[in-house]
């Protein structure tokens, strides 16, 4: 037999039996001859050698092949089943490499599903998955958001400590897959896991928190890390002082932090000059909210800037969207129309409510011309 059979109305035996003909013909060490010890051998020799197929067969025969494993593997009882669904998984993660990060993605994904939502295998396999979709460069084909995972495993929830788990692991692989936003949002539903009692705990996890949100060139609103419990537990420690800095200080705060303690922003793994960078815009943004017009030259002072990188620094900030501002090259000004706010406390919430109190008054005293107006023509 040179292709594998689909199996369509077989008993698992006699698909096993196919599984071993068809791994034998590719050059596996594996007889054709069924185990007496029954189908959960079988499948055990079956799982062992099907990396056999991976070699020189062509891709649509090994995803075949692998789907078959599926088809025998989601019929047996649960409590025979999960040592051989770990091991299958475990065979098919170790190979998601080149082409066949694809196949070996699409074949657990298909076990996934296959599974029924209160198993608790969902939870293990689906970790194997994640790793794939790392291999295969997928993971939005299997992740979307926060909301969605825990949709999957609404029948079956893991305990807290598995679902720290998991979530480390996406974390690490939406990093790797450069959705970056997507893995901020992971690591904060990672850290919301702990308690007061257990916050202690989690300090690896939020000083890796800390790092990720000041490396991702993408991330300026930094406010909300220092209201967990995770991270409050890290006051007193440099990388509290640092994540401190980016959250409301300014430039020449950060100059003299990385002044005193360059050894230790180098060990975060983080880069000096996009910290400049970063805490460049964050400076601006801030200067924004009490500044609706802005002089190149004061700029130029607060930022630290050569009198030439002022326009070409602007433009970088008004690509971002965080200001919304114009420039006028003539009259060296920038005028901010908007901005967004690092920090959102009760001073912003005041400014906020006065806004709409202000806008509520105006739209009052426009009804009320409105209605005079409506009343004097209708008396004419």
């Amino acid at each position: 037999m040179s292709v594998p059979v689909v199996f369509i109305d077989i008993t698992l035996e006699e698909q096993a039996q196919e599984l071993r003909s068809y791994l034998n013909h590719v050059g596996a060490e594996i007889s054709e001859e069924m185990s007496p010890k029954g189908i959960e051998d079988d499948l055990h020799k079956i799982i062992g050698v099907c990396d056999a197929c991976f070699k020189d067969s062509p891709d649509a025969d090994v995803e075949k092949t692998l789907n078959s494993i599926v088809s025998i593997l989601i019929q047996l009882p649960n409590d025979r089943s999960e040592s051989l669904i770990l091991a299958f998984c475990e065979k098919l993660t170790k190979a998601a490499t080149g082409k066949l990060s694809a196949i070996t993605l699409k074949v657990m994904w298909l076990l996934f599903q296959s599974l029924d939502e209160t198993s608790p295998m969902r939870y293990h396999v689906y970790c194997h998955v994640i790793q794939a979709a790392k291999h295969a460069e997928q993971i939005k084909s299997v992740f979307h958001d926060v909301d969605q995972l825990k949709a999957l495993f609404a029948a079956c929830p893991p305990n807290n400590e598995q679902m720290q788990k998991l979530l480390r692991l996406l974390h690490d692989v939406l990093l790797t897959c450069n959705q970056s936003e997507q893995a901020a949002k992971v690591m904060m539903e990672l850290l919301g896991t702990y308690t007061s009692e257990n916050a202690s705990q989690a300090r690896e996890d939020a000083q890796r928190c800390i790092q990720a949100a000041l490396a991702d060139p993408n991330t300026f609103l930094l406010d909300p890390l220092l209201a967990l419990k995770p991270v409050r537990f890290l006051q007193g420690q440099l990388i509290h002082d640092l994540l401190s800095i980016f959250v409301s200080e300014k430039l020449p705060s950060y100059l003299k932090f990385y002044q005193d303690h360059k050894e230790f922003v180098q060990s975060q793994g983080l880069n000096h000059e996009q910290n400049v960078k970063k805490m460049r815009l964050l400076t601006f943004m801030q200067l924004a909210e009490s500044s609706s017009e802005m002089n190149f030259s004061k700029i130029q002072q607060e930022l630290q800037l050569e009198e030439g990188e002022v326009e070409s620094f602007v433009i970088d900030v008004l690509k971002t969207k965080l200001v919304r501002a114009r420039m006028d090259q003539s009259s060296k000004k920038v005028y901010v129309s908007s901005t967004m706010h690092r920090t959102f406390g009760r001073q912003q919430w005041q400014q906020l409510n006065d806004l709409l109190v202000s806008w509520k008054s105006n739209l009052l005293s426009i009804q009320d011309n409105m209605k005079e107006v409506v009343e004097a023509q209708t008396t004419q």
